[in-house]
């Protein structure tokens, strides 16, 4: 948020307590994205510093969703005169290998359209791999490449991201501490994190040339930034795990100026944040005390009430039982709190304007197929808003099935047959020509939309909602036919708040896995906050729902609704209505190989079975959610 700086205080003091297991200086905040806000402020201070110094400063960039923010702030900044970049030299971290600068999925392309587009650089000052290089070059062209930098005098800030894998640049597991730019063959967990820039796996490319890990070593600052729920586990192991080859980013505790910037997500798996208390004392709030016992019931596998004192103090819990003077006040507590979460069909809203937001056209029954059903069943005036097409997810594929169908039957449906076979043709010799991941025929993305929307009502009449609670929002910011979206503009947000004007709603649901591979959930949320910010009338509560990359925990959940083993199967035959979506979807996520439905479905029984663990009421599945405001 441009401006927001001093709204917080560092997340160091945010979120600080002992830190005896991080090998790395870590900044955690809040909010992703203050993110973008501290390290614009390390990059402008950065570029003042050098260029006073030196007349120039060097900087690393890195690609990908994560700088994103980042840029944007930059832009901004320099737009307001607040940073010059005409005395910058810059070397990006890596570049697919082979691959056309004028690829939309080139490095290249992203740099200029994302931020050097936007700013004074020069463009001699540019520096990105080529991966146009033929093969017979490359050795020299990334001897080059490191020549290039130290004629710069070296990199003065580098900014990098982390992948699943553990790489930074495209380091992968096994790159040596002595590696330099060089052409090297990505890991099967990269590539499948990039399918989704590249419309499918197979069109990943194998190989990438990438800086090494003594270039970027060499760097005198290094901001490591990560977001989101899917990188905890290996923001972890960077941060607190031994230097490894196995991840090239534990060799960033070998160096002196080094920070990783993290969300609350990335970090939940830090020992200071998931389970403070085994680093020294914490303030033992309702909510520290419930992660505790719960994590105590886990480990010891007992219920929350079988819990004894011997447990607390084994356990690093004795302060907690200190405090309360004995195990049963504390487990009668906590069960007590967590029990009152579960909310049946009769302690849910009833006879009440709901509104469900729902980025792509499949996330509501997703997520919260379940509670759909219930809250229609309990007489609530229900408004379903599928806030994009999800035109991007549909495989060329289904365009031709749906226009053989429409061909056959222009004469019932009483449409030309001889224009419908025209489209028919033009679309199919498109398709013949297009490169896999290449912008459709506006035809060609309207078929697409027409195909997700016809999925949508199917999937709200089979939880038991009429076609006319789904409203079509259609946002802009998603109307680009790729991968990369516009940010999110006035535009989008006016359109999500005069849908609040128009329902009036009382509760409100929205997307809260921001994990999603290409960033629309996470978009959606911030033009529905934007809008709620700008809303005049009475707020409403809003409940966040999860489910396509991650289900909420029971101690992060607000609202446990169960679902029998019909009502879980009915939310599964809605997933099903989506056939674009069924076996093999376009975008499935790197970290999960399931279908939705078999994620869905694994999800909602474990938050049953871990509550049944826990002692609480046993049911069949759960949904879980969690109350914002």
């Amino acid at each position: 948020m441009p401006g927001a700086a001093a709204a917080f205080p560092p997340a160091s003091k945010v979120f600080d307590g002992p830190r005896d297991r991080e090998r790395l200086h870590t900044v955690v905040v809040p909010d992703h994205d203050d993110l973008a806000t501290l390290i614009a402020d390390r990059i402008v201070a950065a570029i003042r510093r050098d260029t006073s110094a030196k007349g120039r400063c060097a900087l690393g960039l890195a690609t990908g969703s994560t700088p994103l923010g980042v840029y944007r702030e930059l832009i901004r900044r320099h737009h307001a005169g607040e940073v010059d970049f005409a005395r910058v030299v810059t070397f990006n971290l890596d570049e697919y290998y082979p691959m056309s600068p004028e690829s939309p999925r080139s490095y290249r392309r992203y740099m200029w359209e994302n931020f050097f587009d936007e700013v004074n650089i020069p463009p001699d000052q540019v520096h990105i791999p080529a991966g146009d290089t033929p093969r017979e070059r490359l050795a020299d062209a990334c001897a080059a490449y490191e020549r290039a930098i130290a004629d710069a005098g070296g990199i003065d800030f580098q900014l990098l991201g982390i992948g699943q894998s553990g790489h930074i640049g495209f380091n992968e597991p096994g790159s040596a501490a002595d590696s330099r730019t060089r052409l090297v063959t990505l890991d099967m967990l990269t590539r499948r994190t990039a399918a989704a820039d590249f419309f499918g796996e197979d069109n990943v490319p194998r190989e990438a040339i990438t800086m090494g890990v003594a270039t970027i070593l060499e760097a005198r600052e290094i901001a490591l930034v990560a977001t989101g729920e899917h990188k905890a586990s290996i923001v972890r192991r960077a941060v607190e795990g031994e230097p490894s080859p196995d991840v090239a980013a534990t060799y960033l505790q070998g160096h002196a100026n080094a920070t990783v910037y993290l969300d609350l997500a990335a970090a939940a798996e830090l020992t200071r944040i998931g389970t403070p208390w085994l680093l020294g004392p914490v303030e033992w709030t309702p909510s520290m005390t419930e992660r505790a016992v719960v994590w105590l019931a886990e480990r010891t596998g007992k219920a929350i009430l079988k819990l004894t004192a011997r447990d607390y103090t084994e356990h690093h819990l004795s302060p907690l039982l200190a405090k309360a003077g004995a195990a049963g006040p504390i487990n009668g507590d906590v069960f007590n709190r967590l029990r009152d979460r579960i909310r049946g069909r009769r302690k849910l809203p009833a006879r009440r304007p709901v509104l469900v937001f729902s980025p792509h056209p499949d996330d509501d029954v997703i997520s919260m197929g379940g509670i759909l059903r219930k809250l229609w069943e309990n007489e609530n005036t229900i408004v379903v808003a599928y806030m994009t097409s999800g035109n991007i997810a549909v495989f060329d594929h289904d365009v031709r099935r749906h226009l053989d169908f429409a061909e056959r039957a222009a004469t019932l449906l009483g449409a030309d047959p001889a224009a419908v076979g025209r489209l028919h043709r033009a679309v199919l010799a498109h398709f013949e020509q297009k490169e896999p991941g290449a912008v459709d025929l506006a035809e060609v993305q309207e078929l697409k939309r027409f195909i997700r929307e016809s999925e949508a009502i199917a999937a709200l009449e089979s939880v038991g909602l009429p076609a006319s609670a789904a409203r079509f929002l259609n946002l802009p910011f998603y109307r680009t036919g790729e991968v990369r979206k516009r940010p999110v503009g006035d535009e989008d947000v006016e359109l999500v708040r005069r849908l609040l004007e128009d329902v009036r709603p009382e509760f409100v649901f929205v997307a809260g896995d921001l994990s999603d591979p290409h960033g629309t959930h996470r978009m959606c949320k911030l033009a529905i906050d934007r809008a709620l910010d700008g809303y005049t009338a009475t707020k409403p509560e809003v409940w966040l729902y999860r489910g396509a990359w991650q289900e909420w925990a029971i101690t992060e959940a607000n609202v446990l609704v169960p679902l029998s083993q019909d009502e879980l199967r009915a939310k599964t035959m809605a997933i099903f209505k989506h056939q674009s979506q069924k076996d093999t979807a376009p975008f499935p996520g790197a970290h999960d190989d399931r279908e939705f439905w078999q994620r869905v479905e694994a999800r909602n029984l474990e938050t049953a079975a871990r509550a049944d663990r826990l002692g609480l009421p046993e049911y069949f599945a759960m949904e879980a959610y969690r109350i914002e405001r």
